[in-house]
C-alpha cells in the first residue's frame, strides 16, 4: 500500500512538472507545444483531464491584458468566410504578425468529426510557421462553437499575435462566438437577402464590424451594403459609443482587405480605451462557466448554488483564478449540494 501511494505521489509530481514545462514552452511561443497542448485538452482520461485543467488555469492566470487579438468571423454558408480569412491571414503575415485560426466545422453525424477539415479551407497556412489552423467539430451545438474552442483559444492566444474563430454560421453562432472573442466580424453575401433575416433574428445588434464579400459582383454587393447600413440605423445596439462600419471587400481580388484590418484595429482601440474589452472578457468568462455548468447539471443543479447570479458572485470573488477550474470547483459544489438533499 505504501508503495502504491508513493507511486501515485511521484506520478502527480511528474504530471505537475510536465504541465509547468508545457506552459513555459507555450509562453515562449514554441509552436511544437501547441499541438501537444491541444491534444491534451481533447483527452478525456481522468489523469489527462486534470493535467489539461492545470495547464489552462496557468495560462489564464498568467495571461497579460489585453493579450492577443481575438476576432470571431461568422456569416451564412457561402458568404466566403474561409476565403476572406485566408486573405486576412496573408495580410497579417505581411505585417509580421503570427496568426492562429480555429475553424468550427459542421459535424459528421456518423463520427462526430469535422467534415470540412483545415487542409482544404485555406491556402495561407501551408508550411508557414507563423500560421496555425485547427478544425473542430461543432457536434450537436447548433450555435456552431465547439466546447473545446474555449480551451483552444486560451492555448493559441498564449502563442500567436492574433486568433480568429470561424463558425459554421447557422443558428445562434453569432451570439455564442461573441462571448469568446473581442471583436465579431459578420460576412454577408451579396444579394442573398440576409439583411432581413439578420434583422428578424436580432443579429444586427451583435457584430462590431460588417463586411460584404465578393464586392467584385458590383451592384448586388453595393445594394447589400446599403441594406445593412439601413438595418443598423434601426437596430438597438448595446455599445452606443461604437458605430459598426459596413465595408465592401473582395477576398478573391484582395480589394478592401487592408481597410477591413484597419476597422478591426479601430474597434480594438475603442474597446481598450473605453473599458469595453475588459468588461467583455468578464462577461465571456461568466457565460462560459454558466453554460458549462448548465449543460452538465441542468437548471435544477445550477439553482443549488444560486443560479446564474450565484455563479457570477462566485467568479467575482475568485477573480484571480481561471474559468476552467471554476467549472470544476462549482461543479463539485453542485454535486455536494445535490448529495446533501434529504
Amino acid at each position: 500500500m505504501a508503495s502504491q501511494h508513493g507511486e501515485e505521489s511521484r506520478t502527480s509530481v511528474e504530471d505537475s512538472r510536465s504541465t509547468t514545462d508545457l506552459a513555459e514552452r507555450l509562453r515562449s511561443r514554441d509552436r511544437s507545444a501547441v499541438a501537444e497542448a491541444l491534444n491534451l485538452t481533447d483527452d478525456h482520461r481522468p489523469e489527462r483531464r486534470a493535467q489539461a485543467l492545470a495547464l489552462l488555469e496557468v495560462l489564464e492566470r498568467d495571461e497579460p491584458f489585453p493579450g492577443s487579438v481575438r476576432v470571431g468571423v461568422t456569416g451564412a454558408p457561402g458568404a466566403g468566410k474561409s476565403t476572406l480569412l485566408d486573405a486576412l491571414v496573408r495580410a497579417l503575415r505581411r505585417r509580421q504578425q503570427t496568426v492562429a485560426v480555429v475553424a468550427v466545422d459542421p459535424s459528421s453525424q456518423r463520427t462526430g468529426g469535422a467534415l470540412l477539415g483545415d487542409r482544404i479551407r485555406m491556402r495561407s497556412g501551408g508550411r508557414d510557421p507563423g500560421v496555425f489552423i485547427r478544425s473542430m467539430a461543432a457536434r450537436d451545438r447548433l450555435g456552431g462553437v465547439a466546447d473545446s474552442a474555449w480551451a483552444a483559444v486560451a492555448i493559441l492566444a498564449s502563442v500567436f499575435d492574433a486568433v480568429f474563430v470561424e463558425t459554421v454560421g447557422v443558428g445562434q453562432s453569432e451570439d455564442e462566438v461573441s462571448s469568446l472573442v473581442d471583436t465579431l466580424l459578420l460576412v454577408a453575401h451579396p444579394g442573398s437577402g440576409d439583411t432581413l433575416q439578420f434583422m428578424k433574428a436580432g443579429l444586427l445588434e451583435l457584430p462590431d464590424v460588417f463586411c460584404v464579400n465578393k464586392a467584385d459582383s458590383g451592384a448586388p454587393a453595393e445594394r447589400t451594403a446599403r441594406e445593412l447600413e439601413a438595418g443598423l440605423r434601426l437596430a438597438e445596439r448595446e455599445a452606443k459609443g461604437w458605430e459598426p462600419p459596413v465595408l465592401l471587400v473582395s477576398a478573391r481580388d484582395g480589394v478592401g482587405i487592408e481597410a477591413l484590418l484597419e476597422a478591426l484595429d479601430a474597434h480594438r482601440r475603442y474597446a481598450l480605451e473605453t473599458g469595453v474589452l475588459r468588461e467583455r472578457r468578464t462577461r465571456g468568462r461568466e457565460r462560459f462557466v454558466i453554460d458549462a455548468l448548465t449543460r452538465r447539471y441542468g437548471s435544477f443543479g445550477l439553482a443549488r448554488i444560486g443560479g446564474a447570479e450565484g455563479v457570477r458572485a462566485a467568479l467575482r470573488g475568485d477573480a484571480g483564478r481561471g474559468s476552467f477550474g471554476a467549472v470544476e470547483r462549482l461543479g463539485r459544489a453542485i454535486e455536494d449540494a445535490l448529495a446533501a438533499r434529504p
